[in-house]
């Protein structure tokens, strides 16, 4: 079931799309979608709030990870549904389409393209710091145009060459934490089951430290969602994509969990560590020596360039989905003819990344944060609107997967939106302002109100519909006359 592209938008001289027109390449199974998951969110960035994180948490930052992975896996949860039910490309731009229509949609796709665009820069930013820091000669800007010709370069070449390289850098970041685990054990002023379990329980404060650090640590799990974009680059989207979503997710909130154990170890009293703001290397200095803090620089370096890979990849996807439905222009929708990628999508998103030359690492985690709520709020709701009320999937085991679960996912974004700064508030009006203009020129143009059409394009030889029926026609949910299993 795929959005073919054919909208009102395309006019009545457009042509079906030939047969022969290249395809995106299906390539990925699980353990791919699980290391791009990984990769996505980026293991070592545990680092990057580890210092905030523990200071809010007072000292009990391992709970706080633990109360923020179970809050996200219900949004996990959410995406894996809608992966399995409507498995296109797009992620939540396609889910939001499928639920709600075009108009939604759009402005939940142009929102995630906030999140999206600027997630790679982040890294980018990130690598120029520690690059510098590694080898104080390159200048930071320097190092960020370097690292964004690399990513640009790799998100051309495309899933089929990237998926070894994030296996290897997924496997060299579990191995720098358990390291650092083992090493932590070992070098730890004092080891007792009291400081083990000390920071995974409530401290003097009570919950309200706990959750409060939970909302800044839960944002080190944006980029999950990127693996529901890779839909129509999976060899079994139905089967394999909602499971890696679950299982990425997972993952990371155990890995983030064991290195803030192992920095609760190896510093038990946290306001001994000297800059908080750099707190994942004097950590590693402390608990291996210059030698374990090189190599997690050297490794944290390789994971920068492939989360950022990964972010790009994400969104030029979603770009590409919104070119083929002719949301956006067309030209965004061309493959490459050998590499089978959306190069063009893809250059546009390494040409808006030259803003990471003149911007500030806060000013970009301002941006990534508003596009990535709203697209993980729209998510759960537009689950709810698909499988429990459209698919009719109820029953007790229903009421809990497709009603309670995304209710209780969407009630805990509701809750990490008062957690932003107000400049975030404005600049997300402002974006979402932007688009909505965009939209109503572009249905001006397109003579009416647009709309998509799903078929059974995207859907792998072998797979099945709901309920174990033939996929055909339209997805359940859809315009009029969409057959419906059940209804």
């Amino acid at each position: 079931m795929s959005i073919t592209g054919r909208s009102t938008m395309d006019g009545p001289q457009s042509a079906p799309t030939p047969k022969s027109a290249p395809t995106l390449k299906r390539v990925l199974g699980l353990p791919s979608l699980i290391a791009f998951g990984l990769t996505s969110m980026g293991i070592l960035s545990v680092v990057a709030v580890y210092g905030a994180g523990t200071e809010i948490s007072d000292g009990h930052l391992p709970a706080a990870y633990v109360a923020a992975l179970v809050a996200m896996l219900f949004t996990a949860h959410s995406y894996g549904q809608m992966a399995k039910h409507v498995p296109v490309t797009g992620g939540a731009y396609a889910y939001a389409s499928r639920a709600f229509g075009s108009p939604v949609g759009f402005m939940v796709g142009w929102a995630m393209m906030l999140d999206y665009l600027f997630l790679p820069m982040v890294n980018f930013l990130l690598f120029g710091l520690y690059l510098n820091s590694l080898v104080p000669v390159i200048p930071p800007q320097l190092a960020v145009l370097l690292c964004l010709l690399v990513v640009g370069l790799f998100s051309v070449i495309g899933v089929a060459w990237i998926k070894k390289m994030n296996i290897v850098v997924v496997a060299a970041s579990v191995l720098v934490i358990l390291v650092f685990l083992v090493l932590a054990v070992v070098n730890a002023p004092e080891l007792s089951f009291d400081n083990i379990a000390r920071p995974l329980t409530l401290g003097e404060g009570g919950v309200a430290p706990v959750m409060a650090a939970a909302a800044i640590v839960a944002f080190a799990f944006l980029g999950f969602d990127g693996v529901s974009t890779l839909s129509e680059e999976t060899r079994n989207p139905r089967r394999d994509v909602p499971r890696g979503i679950i299982l990425s997710t997972l993952f990371a909130g155990l890995g983030y969990t064991l290195f803030s154990v192992a920095g609760s170890l190896i510093a038990p009293e946290w306001r001994s560590i000297v800059n908080l703001d750099a707190a994942g290397t004097e950590l590693m200095q402390r608990a291996g020596g210059d030698v374990l803090m090189v190599v997690f620089v050297i490794v944290n370096l390789g994971g920068l360039v492939l989360c950022g890979t990964a972010a790009q990849m994400s969104v030029s996807r979603v770009i590409y989905a919104m070119g083929r439905d002719r949301i956006l222009p067309g030209t965004l929708a061309r493959l490459h003819p050998r590499f089978r990628t959306p190069y063009f999508a893809a250059m546009l998103v390494s040409a808006v990344s030259l803003i990471a030359l003149v911007i500030t690492l806060e000013q970009a985690v301002y941006m990534i944060n508003f596009g990535a709520l709203v697209a993980f709020a729209v998510v759960n709701l537009a689950t709810i609107k698909v499988v429990f009320f459209d698919l009719r999937k109820r029953g007790t085991a229903g009421m809990v997967r497709n009603l309670a679960m995304p209710l209780l996912g969407f009630a805990f974004i509701a809750w990490l939106w008062t957690s932003l700064a107000w400049f975030t508030y404005l600049l997300g009006a402002a974006w979402l302002a932007v688009g909505a203009v965009i939209f109503l020129l572009r249905r001006r143009k397109a003579g009416g109100q647009m709309a998509l059409n799903f078929d059974d394009g995207a859907v792998p030889d072998g797979t099945v519909a709901d309920d174990g029926a033939a996929s055909t026609g339209q997805m359940p949910g859809g315009r009029e006359g969409a057959r419906t299993p059940g209804n």
